[in-house]
């Protein structure tokens, strides 16, 4: 497995290396948490402005995992063909007028739709990100890279709901999705300023339908591939386990307030910040495989001292237990990114779509899962979360071998 940087070619014009690109392309991978998080403290103020059940409006959580992953599969094969930055753009662009109109919607079916859409238009800058860092990077270095942008990923969980909480104290939930529209108006104005083309003519599939199916066919089939892709999607549908059902288990099953909630969030995103910025010190020393192991281990008893603590209905057990699920995925994300893309330098568009939509849609089925009876002290959650990190576990075990690549 290389560790070096990929050769750049004659056609490509690089990107700028260090913090401004870590910054943009980290920006990019964060609208898939600030969409799931920013709103999460209004939940239980949606559903009673709407006059719906809880469960209606964890359903737009739903369908927009759903819309992430439909947008990074259809988009992100065309990048192979068209480029990056011509896609990431209209991505981007996109996301923030469908985040006014989800501030428009009257109805919580029609909200589900927008956020629906509003998912694709962010699944395409998300995967578009992913396949520059695999133009630019392989091995180890990508390994780095993406701990990098990982940190990014961290913040946003910690920043969208107490920016959720705070805007709630002097505005209603529409202004939410509005400032997600500015922020990613901002965004795409910065990208367009500074983000060139990294996949050059020379290097672009010339393919249709038939050759994108071709190439998933062959990723499908990779069983090292295959089985990193889905310990990162397990891992991640934990996580989102948590995301779903955490906002009514504290504040209605433990009366925690909305503050009080984004701060525990906080916490919790402050683990996966530390965790990835160990990862890529312990880089230099361990390989990508054994700190994704010891990652999908630590999930996977965390998970089950999540579960004990909501049987009991011990509130420290339980923040406790969720502290140490979400700081796994700092190390996780990285190396299980690195490692599935790793062998598939020609298809990194592809590579990418296939694992951000098998994410998405592994993801979207934690929502109800989590959401299934009443929340309670957090038992659904609990089970929902401990069954996904076992899961991801038994994929990197059985699907990758020994000899999956290091």
């Amino acid at each position: 497995m290389s560790s070096q940087p990929a050769a750049p070619t004659a056609e490509a014009v690089r990107p700028p290396h260090g913090p401004l690109l870590v910054v943009m392309l980290g920006l990019v991978t964060a609208i898939g948490p600030l969409s799931l998080d920013m709103y999460l403290p209004a939940l239980p103020a949606i559903a009673d402005d709407l006059t719906v059940a809880p469960t209606e409006v964890q359903l737009s959580l739903t369908t927009c995992l759903i819309g992430l992953a439909l947008g990074q599969l259809v988009c992100g094969p065309l990048s192979d063909r068209w480029g990056r930055r011509r896609p990431m753009l209209a991505g981007v662009g996109a996301y923030a007028i469908l985040s006014v109109l989800c501030a428009l919607a009257p109805t919580a079916p029609l909200l589900a739709g927008f956020r629906l859409l509003q998912g694709f238009a962010g699944g395409v800058g998300v995967v578009v990100a992913r396949a520059i860092v695999r133009d630019l990077y392989s091995g180890v270095e990508a390994a780095k890279f993406f701990s990098r942008l990982t940190l990014i990923f961290g913040v946003a969980p910690i920043a969208a709901p107490l920016l959720g909480s705070a805007l709630l104290k002097v505005t209603s939930w529409p202004g939410i999705f509005v400032t997600l529209g500015v922020i990613a108006a901002l965004l795409t104005a910065l990208l367009a300023a500074r983000i060139p083309e990294t996949l050059p003519v020379g290097r672009r599939s010339p393919g249709g339908l038939g050759d994108t199916a071709r190439a998933a066919r062959t990723l499908i089939t990779d069983r090292g591939y295959v089985g990193y892709t889905l310990a990162q999607s397990f891992a991640f549908a934990a996580l989102f386990g948590y995301i779903s059902g955490s906002s009514f288990v504290f504040q209605d099953g433990y009366g925690v307030s909305p503050t009080l909630f984004s701060v525990l969030f906080g916490v919790n995103a402050c683990a996966l910040i530390a965790l990835s910025q160990a990862n890529g010190r312990l880089l230099d020393r361990v390989a990508p495989r054994g700190l994704l192991l010891a990652a999908l281990v630590t999930q996977a008893l965390a998970g089950l001292a999540v579960l004990a603590g909501a049987v009991s209905g011990s509130l420290a057990a339980l923040a406790a237990g969720l502290f140490v699920v979400v700081g796994a995925i700092g190390m996780v994300m990285p190396n299980a990114t690195a490692l599935a893309l790793d062998g598939h330098p020609g298809r990194a568009g592809t590579a990418a779509a296939v694992m951000g939509g098998i994410q998405s849609v592994t993801a979207a089925l934690a929502a109800p899962l989590a959401g299934l009876g009443d929340p309670g002290l957090g038992v659904p959650m609990g089970l929902a979360v401990l069954g996904f990190a076992v899961l991801a576990l038994l994929s990197m075990l059985l699907l990758t071998g020994r000899a999956g690549r290091a």
